[in-house]
């Protein structure tokens, strides 16, 4: 079969070159008016938008004080969680906390753990050689803190997320967020006080997140494998923020447990976050950054991914 001619422009239509045509995009994109702001600001709730392996989907997002808000019910998902069912076995066997992490994760983390278990049992070793004078004062006042710090968590802001029964609800499209908006259906955000007004004035064009709200979690494995000088520091810390958000309002310990203060991915937070500022602050952040090995950090973010996209709940 002969090949085909590519078919020549309309000799009456201008050809237009590069320049022209990122001019016309330009233009198309200054008269397009940009989504309404006030509902979203009125209501204290913002949509969000989350890539994952499995797809791309829409979610709600909000902020409220800890004490206003009934947490997402997880027991039916964690009688399906063969993790879950596992960690509690060995919670029960050995009458301790037990967090089980993803094992490629754990083997790669274990010497750190060791070097950071002799560090602790040391300081411990000092620390009960100073401590007899004033353990009863220390414990005065930490009764008085602990009183202190549950008046303080009842009022720290905390996330909470379009969810039901300890799963996160993404949609494939605005259409049908908002169609399930409407439809009075079940969820964990129908507690807040601006929700009702919310599901009476959404619409479809409504659902236009922010770029802070954009996530792309199905990029940051790939990312990090890449190497150190390829690291995206934005991708990989806005992927740090919702995951935290997440694994909060979702109840997923494991997760928490893995971006926690000290661990290894939370170095690798802080280190970034240093990096991208200037003067010497940026230049030992990339100096650290260095020494955070690229596959330990890729594991322990392919756990991350997992977990989280293994309590989606994917509306068409």
């Amino acid at each position: 079969m002969a090949r085909q001619s590519p078919q020549r422009p309309d000799a009456d239509e201008p050809e237009l070159d590069d320049t022209d045509a990122a001019a016309a995009a330009d233009e198309v994109e200054e008269d397009r008016p940009p989504a309404d702001r006030a509902l979203w600001d009125e209501v204290r709730i913002d949509p969000v938008e989350i890539a994952l392996p499995a797809g791309t989907g829409f979610t709600l997002r909000a902020y409220r004080q800890a004490r206003e808000l009934t947490p997402t019910d997880v027991a039916e998902r964690d009688q399906d969680d063969p993790f879950l069912a596992r960690r509690q076995v060995v919670e029960t066997e050995e009458d301790e906390e037990v967090v089980i992490l993803d094992e490629e994760f754990a083997a790669l983390s274990a010497e750190e753990d060791d070097e950071d278990e002799e560090k602790d049992a040391e300081s411990r070793r000092k620390g009960k050689a100073d401590a007899s004078d004033d353990e009863k004062a220390e414990a005065d006042e930490d009764d008085a803190e602990d009183d202190e710090d549950e008046d303080e968590a009842g009022d720290e802001e905390v996330p909470v997320f379009l969810t039901h029964k300890g799963r996160l609800l993404l949609f494939k499209t605005p259409e049908s967020l908002v169609t399930f908006i409407r439809s009075g259906a079940p969820n964990d955000l129908s507690q807040l006080d601006s929700w009702n007004e919310l599901s009476e004035r959404l619409e479809p064009a409504d659902i236009a997140p922010l770029d802070e709200d954009t996530y792309e979690l199905d990029l940051v494995v790939e990312n990090l494998r890449g190497g150190h000088d390829a690291w995206d520091h934005e991708l990989l810390i806005e992927a740090g923020e919702i995951a935290r958000d997440l694994a909060y309002a979702l109840r997923l310990p494991a997760v928490l447990d893995m971006l926690s203060a000290g661990s290894s991915l939370d170095d690798l937070d802080e280190a970034l976050r240093a990096s991208v500022n200037g003067g010497v602050g940026g230049f030992l952040g990339r100096r650290r950054l260095k020494k955070i090995g690229a596959q330990t950090a890729s594991l322990g973010w392919r756990t991350i991914v997992g977990k989280i996209s293994a309590v989606v709940d994917w509306r068409d």
